[in-house]
């Protein structure tokens, strides 16, 4: 089955969301991350953290209730949830950089069966600049990467990286649109297979070595 861009990111924001328990403190990285708080269960709620300040991100709002002051990390107007607060940076980045982070989920250009993850800068090409990721990888207790399991064709989840490393060895666990991978101490083991792939697929568009641990 073919599947446009749209459908990509909504199967792995799907999946992604399945890893949040409630109470969990969570902080996403721009674009697809985001979307998974969008298909969380009923009985799952969150606390989700944004590196500019922001602790209770709630919603999108609609055009009628934007409130220009109230940004994510991205620049996107957000709302706030009902308890949610402001804090300056400092306090921002003590939580992440502290161990106060229950799940970071972030995009990348490239993993590696490592567990490096390269996702901030592609040299020479422009790039607006690191931002908080370096920080959230580090003090995160689990860090998520999700993500497109190719980008036109070439896999991102390589052998080595060969990207600039925004932080090594610290990929928990990687999900696309093909299947999830987790991080374990002898390697990057296989558990999920999505039913828009298949096994012979992932081998082809997965440059690193896997084991195969499917329930």
């Amino acid at each position: 089955m073919e599947l446009d861009k749209e459908q990509t990111q909504e199967i792995i924001a799907r999946r992604v969301a399945k890893e949040f328990h409630d109470g969990d403190v969570v902080t996403l990285g721009i674009g697809l991350p985001t979307k998974a708080v969008q298909y969380l269960p009923q009985d799952v709620h969150i606390i989700v953290q944004s590196e500019n300040g922001v602790l209770g991100v709630g919603a999108y709002p609609d055009k009628e209730h934007i409130d220009a002051r109230i940004i994510n990390a991205g620049g996107a107007n957000v709302t706030l949830s009902e308890g949610g607060c402001f804090t300056d940076s400092f306090m921002a980045f003590a939580m992440m950089r502290g161990g106060h982070i229950d799940i970071t989920v972030l995009g990348a250009l490239q993993v590696d069966a490592e567990g490096n993850l390269a996702n901030w800068c592609i040299p020479g090409k422009f790039t607006p600049g690191m931002g908080g990721a370096m920080d959230l990888v580090v003090g995160t207790k689990k860090l998520i990467i999700a993500m497109e399991h190719t980008a036109k064709g070439a896999p991102k989840i390589v052998k080595k990286c060969t990207l600039p490393l925004t932080v090594a060895h610290k990929v928990n666990m990687i999900i696309t649109e093909k299947g999830v991978f987790e991080m374990r101490a002898d390697g990057l083991h296989l558990t999920e297979i999505s039913p828009y792939s298949s096994l012979e697929d992932i081998k082809q568009t997965t440059e690193a070595d896997f084991y195969i641990n499917i329930d």
